[in-house]
């Protein structure tokens, strides 16, 4: 078994195209590899700024030789009344390099026996390669020089070796080699690669660490133990980690400070020029944040001072406009700033903010009286939700609306409740982030998310594949995160008619959300409950209560009984139609039928699921006895209707539950 490695060699890649280029390489390389018919034991893709690299382990030497049989033309058509070859039947010989010897008639076509010799596999990746990483694919990939050839950046070296030997490749103008190129300030600058074995430990006496797992793994070690030198813990974001890991090739943790006057300001403020705009790690100390942070420096060398004064300039110049929006917007009370909405524009057609904010209110109150917790102060909270997409420090730090209008109505003496709804009321923020806790935020949040929802579908935008407007996905899962996590006793489909008719714009789509809310619920519970239990229990109007929903999903994914599976499809399977005649007694010929009938009627109605299935789960001896002993379709009609009828009662039990034809045996 060999070892091969591809290193392409680029000017800086943007950070947010490399992870995309892991994900490519890896998954090009090993279709590429399958489809060849050459085996493998592992694929590795290391990535810095300045490098992407393949290393392929336990890969064979040559293809597997491969037998393949080809089906050619019908018998009448390869062969002629003499029994002669036609055309056709010579020419699919001679283009597969058949013998006629070697050829046969098998059900009544012509059939060719092929040898494919395989291939060596240096050879296959010499033929390959190029087209392989010139069909990557990623925002603004560019020309260079004269060549019609697009990549991410221009490529300036090439490394191509299987064990010790070249495996030579030309990509657009570069022919590869042996040698790769290290950190641009390192000396000496080249490295030579006599084998894979020994490629990552020599690009690190060069000052590169090509593995970006390793990479990241050395930026939190050096931020820790900055940190520990002055008392304080680093902060950061996973999203924040990942991109400054892919922003260096020899990550150098430096602490550098700012004035302690900027700490006045609201925290998400500072934390957010730091982490957002300067990609610096926050320092905390007691649970406090303190006025330093630590840089990750792509550097070579012991001299940190330049760098120190050099990230402190950018820093307090940021910083210093923060002070001044804050100073201003705070001159006056947060209230004073709904006002202002009115000349900001949310949809084209729908309104201004100001009209989304009246709309929200509304829904407020709605989703508050269905919860029986009206107060004054979730009313508050929705009056003033989007007053601080007004003040000049949103307008700066887009990022913070929400944290903002939080702050400010503090400074203002709103009430705690509407100081936390505010900020709550835009949670949760992504998929991992928290969820709203206060009632405020969690029905302020709840409207604002149903009127951006139903807006965008009535616009026609409703999201494709590689287009989500307005964020509507991440939405609805906050929605939906957001009622179960608090167990809000809520009918989504009264709430989605109520923001369409508030809505200036009408339009008949009601279907068409309820089927996206639903599609978004199943695959929010996709990772714990299998799909087609999910989609069972979907049967059953499940935006009319999320939490019985969640409920019935529990129960019958707890559920081992194949006997009532069978029994349900069973009936499934008989009743085409509902039969909703009324059941009389009399007309049972069988006392499996009066017995089956009395266990229904016995049923209690409860929604305690697990105790509903041991129910149903009673009634199968019943169902056996009455399938055993009645033909459901007698000749008598009204016998016939009466038996129906009784199944059709059994069926409405059951899909109590789910629907169990969709549930898989």
């Amino acid at each position: 078994m060999s070892k091969y490695l591809l290193e392409i060699g680029c000017e800086e890649l943007p950070y947010k195209f490399i992870a995309q280029a892991i994900e490519q390489l890896k998954n090009g390389f090993s279709k590429f590899l399958k489809e060849n018919n050459i085996k493998y034991s592992d694929i590795n893709v290391l990535a810095t700024p300045r490098r992407l690299a393949v290393i392929i382990d336990g890969l064979a030497e040559k293809q597997d030789d491969e037998t393949k049989i080809l089906r050619g033309p019908i018998k009448n058509v390869a062969y002629d009344k003499n029994g002669n070859l036609t055309k056709a039947g010579e020419g699919f010989l001679k283009k597969n390099g058949v013998n006629p010897q070697d050829a046969y008639l098998q059900d009544n076509y012509l059939h060719a026996k092929v040898e494919i010799k395989g291939k060596e596999t240096a050879n296959v990746l010499q033929e390959n390669i190029p087209t392989l990483i010139l069909k990557m694919q990623g925002s603004h990939f560019m020309r260079w020089d004269n060549f019609e050839e697009k990549f991410q950046r221009p490529i300036r070296w090439i490394v191509s070796i299987m064990d010790e030997k070249e495996v030579p490749i030309q990509i657009i103008n570069i022919k590869s080699g042996r040698v790769s190129r290290g950190h641009r300030f390192a000396n000496p600058n080249t490295v030579e690669i006599n084998n894979p074995d020994e490629y990552i430990e020599k690009l690190k006496s060069v000052n590169v660490i090509v593995n970006q797992d390793e990479r990241k793994a050395e930026i939190v070690r050096q931020a820790k133990a900055e940190a520990d030198k002055i008392g304080a813990v680093p902060r950061y974001s996973e999203d924040l980690l990942e991109e400054v890991t892919q922003l260096c090739e020899w990550p150098v943790a430096v602490t550098c400070e700012f004035d302690k006057e900027f700490l006045t300001i609201p925290e998400e403020v500072t934390v957010t020029v730091m982490a957002v705009h300067q990609r610096y790690f926050a320092l905390y100390k007691d649970g406090k944040l303190t006025n330093k942070f630590i840089t990750i420096t792509n550097y070579v060398g012991d001299e940190f001072e330049n760098i120190k004064a050099g990230n402190l300039r950018v820093i307090k110049a940021r910083l210093d406009d923060a002070v001044f929006f804050f100073n201003e917007d705070t001159k006056k009370p947060l209230s004073d700033y709904v006002e202002g909405l009115k000349g900001m524009t949310f949809q084209k057609g729908m309104g201004s903010i100001y009209d989304k904010t009246q709309r929200i209110v509304e829904l407020s109150k709605i989703i508050s009286e269905d919860l029986g917790k009206t107060s004054e102060t979730i009313n508050r909270t929705a009056q003033l939700c989007k007053a601080d997409l007004c003040t000049s420090l949103v307008f700066e730090f887009t990022e913070l609306q929400g944290y903002i209008g939080s702050d400010y109505a503090r400074i203002s003496g709103e009430n705690n409740s509407v100081v936390e709804g505010i900020k709550e009321h835009y949670f949760p923020l992504n998929a991992d982030s928290e969820l709203a806790k206060t009632i405020e935020g969690q029905i302020v949040g709840i409207a604002d998310k149903l009127d951006t929802i139903c807006a965008v579908f009535v616009d026609g935008k409703k999201p494709t594949g590689s287009s989500d407007p307005l964020g509507v996905r991440r939405a609805a899962l906050g929605v939906i995160k957001t009622i179960i996590a608090n167990h809000l006793k809520l009918d989504l489909n009264k709430l989605l008619e109520k923001t369409l008719e508030l809505l200036p714009v009408k339009k008949d789509c009601i279907n068409d959300i309820q089927e996206f809310f639903t599609q978004r619920l199943i695959i929010f519970l996709n990772d714990e409950y299998k799909k087609d239990i999910l989609e069972a229990c979907a049967a059953k109007n499940p935006l009319k209560d999320l939490s019985d929903y969640v409920s019935r999903v529990k129960a019958v994914s707890a559920m081992n009984s194949p006997q009532l599976l069978e029994s349900a499809n069973r009936i499934i399977k008989i009743l085409k139609e509902p039969v909703c005649c009324e059941i009389n007694s009399n007309l049972f010929k069988h006392d499996s039928e009066d017995k089956l009938y009395e266990a229904i009627k016995s049923m209690n109605d409860t929604d305690d699921y697990n105790e509903y299935l041991t129910q149903l789960n009673g009634l199968i001896p019943s169902i056996t006895a009455f399938f055993d002993n009645v033909l459901v379709m007698d000749n008598d009609v009204n016998v016939k209707n009466n038996r129906l009828s009784m199944l059709t009662l059994l069926k409405e039990k059951l899909e109590k539950l789910c629907d169990f034809s969709k549930i898989q045996g």
